[in-house]
């Protein structure tokens, strides 16, 4: 099992919660069922930085374990912030020991030519 994490994005001008989108959002935690690492929660002060979409802004996140990739992006098909317009990045998080972090670092380093 791997742990993915699922980043909501929303309008820069999100509608406040109401009583039915917070019923929405904790029936789809309860459809997630197990694979529910950790719920997450909402943002509210935020800034873009480097190339982000213009359109929308962070509006929060969860994380979830799943079998493989495919299965993790299945999960958001319930999403109540995909019928509200909004969208869902999902991505794989890989834990690294902090050997790996200094490679990782290293290697990054030497292929965009900032190795000194």
């Amino acid at each position: 099992m791997s742990t993915y994490l699922f980043s909501y994005r929303t309008s820069q001008e999100p509608t406040p919660a109401t009583p039915e989108a917070m019923a929405a959002w904790q029936g789809w935690f309860q459809d997630l069922g197990a694979a529910l690492v950790d719920p997450g929660n909402p943002v509210f002060d935020r800034r873009n930085v480097g190339n982000c979409d213009a359109d929308t802004v962070l509006g929060g996140y969860t994380k979830v374990s799943a079998d493989d990739f495919e299965s993790a992006v299945a999960m958001t098909k319930g999403c109540p912030l995909l019928q509200a317009g909004g969208g869902v990045e999902v991505g794989e998080l890989t834990v690294l020991s902090p050997e790996d972090m200094v490679n990782t670092a290293d290697d990054h380093a030497r292929s965009t030519g900032l190795a000194g």
